[in-house]
């Protein structure tokens, strides 16, 4: 055992050329976790059986979806799978011991520990996706999630954990989500405790504004110059904890909820954008809608913030002048050209994630494409989801047009091939786009399957005439969890040409919290 700061090394192991395999135990507990992990995992095994072993295992992860259709368009496919499941991780050693967020050692409890939670990214996609098809893993993420929160000296679930550490990086309190979505699912042992640790995450005052956002609805430009993209965030967050608050009966706490949920609205100005706001109540001047700068959001323009409220849509069509000139600003952002000069020095926002002005490359518009369905247009959804696949994920080195950022890309990716996508996780509802293969067989929980079959399907045919779910027409512009998790068939008609005709009644349009 050696320390110190120029310690040096060297090891002479004879001739020249020759091979040597190298094993290596790690632990975050102690030396002793070390070489137990070691020798409980490589011990007697070659270099070679381990590949062999690690091959087969992650054979079995990708077994979860069966797909036919175009090799390149499977590579993706599979791709995308694999990165969904890098991360989060398992972070403990072989005896159950992990390193908590306290930095102290702790025994897991009837569950395997995890780490690298990039909640900002994660809680859109990978996390409903988990929660579909690998629901042990969900179940283990969920209460490593609560672990946290048990340790951490805030009480509150992970922002951004990594490797025992909190690394308050990005805004909004997204375990929350993370949480109250799992609890619509049926995985959280002790749902009761999980309230309690989001309603904590959503009153810890000094995180990032929480205490001005509680006492005027909004946090101020002139408090944080990303003010109106975290009380966005807040809101939506603010509506999964009313969501399970109700869900548990918790009448002491939903109406708070419910009203801290629309806290969306303090930052819309007249002109139905969002905009950053002062503390005194004024709009802050010199507003520039296109710029991703000192304006009031983080990563992200007024085109595209102010489409963030994924909990609310119908009531944010009626802020912004109805489902006229909803669609017409969709339109916009979709075809309007961006200069350069708006994004330039913005983190993981480059010409090749764009399409026109949304930005795919980057997470807060994510389920944008899908909101069309809430509209008179829903066709457009097919026609942005099928663009956005094919021009922004290849099987290549430089195939994705931004930052992966712990599988969110590619969970994207993953739902989107299916023909759904969980646009406002915490609901148990999955908004319908189009699928993008003729065949995908997805393995469910107690050995249910998935088949969904899009006959024809391909960048021509990517326009939706008629849905059936097992045999029986599908009305609806949104599948349940109960439909999905059930299993059964799930069948496209596939057209050349958008069905512009009976589309959907007001009832079976998506879920809003404003009706």
């Amino acid at each position: 055992e050696m320390s110190g700061q120029q310690v040096v090394a060297w090891f002479d192991f004879g001739e020249q050329g020759r091979t040597l395999e190298v094993s290596v135990g790690i632990s975050a507990t102690s030396i002793s976790g070390a070489l137990k992990n070691l020798d409980a995992e490589t011990a007697g095994r070659s270099f070679d059986l381990l590949a062999s072993l690690a091959r087969k295992a992650w054979e079995q992860e990708m077994e979860v979806v069966e797909a036919e259709g175009d090799e390149q368009a499977k590579t993706m496919l599979y791709t995308s799978l694999y990165h969904t499941h890098v991360n989060p991780s398992v972070y403990q050693d072989v005896d159950g011991r992990y390193r908590g967020i306290d930095l102290d050692v702790h025994q897991n409890d009837g569950f395997n520990n995890y780490t690298v939670f990039s909640v900002w990214d994660t809680y859109r996609a990978l996390h409903p996706l988990m929660n579909l098809v690998d629901r042990p893993r969900s179940r283990d993420i969920v209460a490593s999630f609560l672990a946290h929160s048990d340790q951490s000296v805030h009480h509150i679930l992970p922002v951004w954990s990594h490797m025992g550490n909190e690394n308050w990086c990005m805004i909004g309190y997204h375990g929350v989500s993370v949480v109250g979505d799992a609890i619509d699912k049926g995985l959280v042992g002790d749902p009761a405790a999980a309230l309690d640790a989001m309603i904590n995450s959503s009153n810890c005052d000094y995180y990032d504004h929480t205490g001005v956002y509680k006492k005027l609805g909004y946090v101020p430009f002139d408090c944080s110059s990303n003010g109106s993209s975290i009380t966005l965030e807040y809101a939506y967050d603010d509506w999964v904890t009313y969501v399970a608050a109700k869900k548990l009966g918790r009448t002491d706490v939903t109406a708070e909820y419910a009203r801290r949920a629309q806290n969306w609205r303090n930052v819309y100005d007249q002109t139905g954008f969002a905009r950053g706001r002062m503390e005194d109540g004024s709009w802050k001047p010199d507003f520039d809608m296109y710029d991703t700068h000192n304006q009031g959001f983080i990563e992200g323009n007024s085109w595209n913030y102010s489409m963030y409220v994924p909990h609310d849509v119908k009531g944010l069509m009626a802020v912004m002048g109805g489902d006229r000139e909803f669609v017409s600003r969709l339109d916009r952002l979709f075809t309007e050209h961006l200069d350069d000069k708006y994004f330039a020095a913005t983190e993981d926002i480059t010409r090749e994630g764009l399409l026109g002005m949304y930005v795919h490359g980057n997470e807060p518009s994510h389920h944008v494409p899908y909101m069309y369905m809430w509209t008179s247009q829903p066709w457009k959804t097919q026609y942005w989801i099928r663009e956005i696949m094919d021009r922004m994920y290849r099987p290549a080195v430089d195939g994705l047009c931004g930052n992966d950022d712990c599988g969110q890309m590619s969970a994207w990716y993953v739902f989107s091939a299916m023909g759904f996508y969980p646009v406002c996780p915490g609901s148990d509802q999955y908004v319908i786009g189009a699928p993008y293969f003729p065949y995908l067989n997805v393995k469910l929980e107690q050995g249910r399957r998935l088949e969904i079959k899009a006959p024809g399907v391909s960048s021509e045919n990517r326009y939706v005439r008629s849905v059936r779910l097992n045999g029986r027409p599908w009305t609806k512009a949104y599948l349940t969890y109960a439909d999905l998790s059930r299993g059964g068939v799930l069948e496209f008609e596939m057209s050349s040409k958008p069905y512009k005709k009976g589309w959907f009644s007001v009832d079976e349009k998506p879920y809003s919290m404003t009706e």
